[in-house]
């Protein structure tokens, strides 16, 4: 890291604690608390990902296949989720989420929403929240490839 200069390395590593941080509160604003960590992340990749296979929500969770079992079984139990035959290979079973379900993953994201905005609103004044969108344009190009 000789190339690298010191405000280079210290914006890299404030901003990964910041961001940790700030992930990990947002998380616990809408945690329920009948569902682990675990459970409330592979509810919320099954709504991402649609109709999939325990084995490739496994894989994107990057999680053993009989963890994510145990996981949708906590979910199907909770009436989150339902699985169903996959047309293209009987042996094999899709999960979708429920009515419930999606209706959960909404209402965690209105609730993360809402708080985020609130605190903006409370905590800083608007010439510091016209300064954290700009920065946030900055952030922008690291999400770039």
């Amino acid at each position: 890291m000789a190339d690298i200069s010191d405000s280079a390395a210290r914006a890299a590593l404030d901003l990964r604690v910041v961001f940790s941080r700030l992930r990990r509160r947002i998380r616990e604003v809408a945690q329920d608390t009948d569902l682990s960590p675990s459970q409330e992340s592979a509810l919320t990749l099954v709504g991402k990902h649609g109709a999939a296979t325990a084995s490739a929500l496994a894989a994107a969770e990057g999680v053993r296949p009989q963890s994510m079992a145990t996981t949708l079984a906590a979910l199907d139990q909770h009436g989150l989720i339902r699985r169903a035959p996959d047309p293209d290979d009987g042996r094999r079973q899709l999960v979708t989420l429920t009515d419930a379900g999606r209706a959960r993953i909404e209402g965690n994201r209105q609730v993360r929403e809402e708080w985020l905005a609130r605190a903006f609103q409370d905590r800083y004044s608007e010439e510091e929240r016209q300064t954290v969108l700009k920065a946030l344009e900055l952030m922008e190009r690291l999400s770039q490839q």
